[in-house]
């Protein structure tokens, strides 16, 4: 949709650097989905998701364990050992891999 429209052009320069957007109308887009999926989390924390803890817990595999997907991904702070706590032999998690440019990450969900 087209439409003519007053903004601010020191804050939309600063978006389309921030964003790394090829056009103001992509930043713009960008900057509204933004604050769509901020608003949307923020109605999740308020309201919560509808389920008592009870059904949350029973939701979660007995089996899971979050650190083993933390190594696997590697999220988890290098150096650190993938279960401390219980004091197994496990591999130093590799270092975090490099954070992904936003811009570079939409292009190539348009390419697919």
């Amino acid at each position: 949709m087209k439409m003519t429209m007053h903004i601010d052009d020191a804050l939309l320069e600063n978006v389309v650097r921030l964003t790394g957007a090829s056009s103001k109308t992509e930043a713009v887009s960008i900057a509204l989905k933004e604050m769509d999926r901020k608003a949307r989390l923020r109605e999740f924390g308020k309201k919560g998701l509808g389920f008592t803890k009870a059904e949350l817990m029973a939701a979660v595999d007995p089996a899971y364990d979050l650190m083993a997907l933390r190594v696997a991904d590697g999220g988890a702070p290098a150096g650190r050992l993938s279960d401390e706590s219980e004091g197994s032999h496990a591999a130093p998690v590799p270092a975090p891999r490099k954070a992904v440019n936003y811009r570079d990450a939409l292009r190539k969900r348009k390419k697919r």
